[in-house]
């Protein structure tokens, strides 16, 4: 495999790794929500600097092979309720739909649709003579500001309905025209029996289609500028990537994280580890996952914000609190997050402006970080303006000296991270700890104590590793389609219709018939339970599915990308390890000592030491606690444990 960008757009910081024969470069750059083309070929020059020694962007682009992309744009679009207002079309006599879809997120649903719902009459969609007053339902909802419109009705046959309104909207109000509104019809986005699941996926991706065709499109553009080999790959958060042009915006949703996870599960089978919990802590939000027996928790039907869509999504916890969350005193308690401070202004250790206390100003403080080094020496942090947001927002309103704050914050700080671990995962004798994103080391030993783990990893790509994560993937397609009629010759004819659509899909990927992956499986509902049974050359209903309410078939196509390397890396003690200096840090009695430091990229395999210490490289700190052991892996990831093991 040839030379590979994967790049991680963050809320805070934006990742790049390369990964290029058996090498690995990384660099971090701030995130420009103003316009996220800057932030992304800011990162490119960058990493051209790490590879070759020098800044050139077009020596990269030229070499490499795969860009592979996510974004949490998507996310933080609907968190922070920016983007166009929806217009919503349904038929008539359905009001229940709609307030079955509020229902679900009443602030949400207000915020996207409002009062702009318009109906029709499904009769009158056969009578030409009807269709110039169906049409004017589109005025209207424009009227009322609708920027873009979602038909969805709730019918068993919603999809030929939808079609047929299609057809008359389209010729009142054709594409070419300036006044036309985007449209999108439900029943071609997804087939799904439940109206409220296709109707909120509806809703959510047309709120997220703009900002992403927008920013992706005019990346892609850019890139093309410097005549790259392939189309840049966007990683959706079903595992898989695809072209910008085959790409569904609600799948960039959370993407992300589930790089992350991805990353998470081939650790787990390197070191062959079965129950991991992880924590990704970058500025704004800890991602909280769980691999079991090296899968992925995958609900079929996942969830944003807490809704049910009809897209299958990770099961990821996203906990407000993180390197740049406020730090606050409410009614004479410290409160950790959920609002951030992000990159700009930042923590008031950073200078820009920022007055707020954060994890980052404490850890400061109590001597772990050294403001010369942060961020690889590309971000200063200024200690007497730490410690003022400090002494203002919180020691003076708790009545205490700076000193006994500092450790009230961190373990207020830990505690929510540690209780958030717990109810997310049970935690047994066997769980591990695997630490990661920028500031996810750094107090990685204090919340495993707190949530009663006693194992801990940080991988040597931790401070990047949701974009490390992502060159796990394939490329690839999903299609699905509920079988109204379950006799052999339905199967076999939309077998056939959604292995013709891969071929295509698959092709414009660039990978001809027979050098990619396919398989089918058919999904049985009955009430709450589902039933999944693989399809081989054998196209056939099961038995076991005779009595299911419904049946869909389910159709996967995937190019794989990374071979799989199934040994397994060593942890072994060889060598104590040799640290570089020694850093003064505030212990639990508020008393002073010195530790040594430890830099990661001068320790070699085998290396050991213990607690209190200090391991550091360019974008990440982790404080070992006295009691916790570490020892550099074979592969030069970092395993800590408590006690000796």
């Amino acid at each position: 495999m040839g030379m590979q960008v994967n790049i991680d757009n963050g809320g805070t910081l934006t990742d790049i790794c390369v990964l290029k024969d058996d090498n690995f470069y990384k660099t971090k750059t701030l995130t420009t929500p103003y316009d996220l083309s800057k932030c992304f070929f800011d990162g490119l020059r960058a990493v051209s600097k790490e590879v070759y020694g020098e800044e050139d962007v077009a020596k990269l682009l030229a070499e490499v092979e795969h860009i592979r992309y996510s974004t949490t744009q998507g996310t933080n679009a609907i968190v922070e309720r920016k983007g166009p207002k929806l217009g919503l079309v349904l038929n008539k006599g359905n009001a229940d739909l709609c307030k079955r879809l509020r229902v679900h997120d009443e602030e949400l649903y207000d915020f996207l649709v409002g009062d702009r719902v318009g109906e029709i009459d499904l009769d009158d969609l056969s009578d030409k003579s009807k269709a110039a007053d169906l049409a004017t339902v589109i005025t209207t909802l424009t009227s009322n500001g609708a920027n873009r419109i979602v038909v969805c009705f709730d019918t068993d046959q919603a999809g030929q309905y939808e079609s047929q309104f299609k057809l008359i909207a389209f010729d009142t109000y054709p594409r070419h025209l300036l006044g036309a509104v985007p449209m999108l019809f439900a029943s071609e986005l997804v087939d799904d029996i439940s109206a409220d699941r296709r109707g909120w996926t509806a809703l959510l991706n047309s709120f997220l289609h703009p900002a992403m065709e927008g920013f992706l499109y005019n990346a892609e553009n850019r890139l093309r500028e410097y005549r790259t080999r392939n189309p840049l790959l966007i990683f959706r958060n079903d595992g898989n990537a695809s072209r910008v042009a085959k790409t569904i915006a609600l799948k960039s949703y959370s993407s992300g994280p589930r790089g992350g996870m991805e990353g998470v599960k081939s650790f787990s089978k390197e070191y062959k580890l079965t129950n991991v919990l992880s924590m990704d802590i970058g500025g704004t939000t800890t991602d909280i996952g769980y691999v079991a027996n090296f899968n992925v928790d995958e609900d079929r039907r996942g969830k944003v914000e807490g809704i049910a869509i009809s897209f299958g999504l990770c099961e990821i916890l996203s906990e407000g609190v993180g390197g740049s969350s406020i730090l606050s005193i409410v009614d004479g308690a410290i409160q950790v997050g959920p609002e951030s401070v992000g990159a700009v202004p930042g923590p008031a250790s950073f200078g820009r402006g920022g007055k707020n206390s954060t994890i980052t100003d404490v850890n400061l403080l109590m001597g772990l970080l050294d403001p010369s080094t942060y961020f690889g020496g590309g971000l200063a942090l200024d200690v007497e303006r730490a410690r003022a947001a400090i002494d203002e927002n919180i020691a003076t309103p708790l009545g205490l000296s700076a000193d006994e704050a500092l450790h009230k914050l961190r373990s207020a700080y830990e505690q929510k991270i540690a209780d958030a671990l717990s109810g997310f995962a049970e935690i047994k004798e066997d769980t591990v700890l695997l630490a990661f994103g920028g500031a996810g080391p750094m107090n990685a030993c204090g919340v495993a104590e707190k949530a009663g783990i006693n194992t801990v990893f940080v991988p040597k790509t931790a401070a990047v590793f949701s974009a490390f994560g992502i060159g796990s993937c394939d490329i690839g397609q999903n299609y699905s389609v509920v079988l109204t009629d379950h006799k052999q010759k339905a199967l076999a004819e939309a077998h056939a219709l959604l292995f013709e659509r891969a071929e295509r899909d698959m092709f414009a990927e660039g990978f001809a018939k027979g050098d990619y992956e396919i398989s089918a499986q058919l999904v049985g509902e009955k009430g709450t339970e589902e039933s999944v049974h693989e399809l081989d050359e054998n196209i056939a209903f099961p038995q076991e599915l005779s009595g299911a309410d419904s049946i869909t078939l389910e159709v996967s196509a995937r190019k794989p990308l990374k071979i799989e390397d199934n040994t397994q890396a060593k942890v072994e003690k060889l060598n104590p390890a040799k640290s570089s200096t020694n850093r003064s840090i505030m212990g639990e009695n508020q008393e002073w000592q010195d530790v040594p430091v430890y830099e990661v990229s001068y320790m070699a395999p085998g290396a050991h030491g213990s607690g209190p210490a200090i391991i550091e490289e360019d974008f990440f700190t982790c404080l070992v606690l006295e009691g916790w052991e570490f020892v550099v892996t074979e592969a030069g990831d970092i395993r800590i444990t408590r006690g000796t093991k």
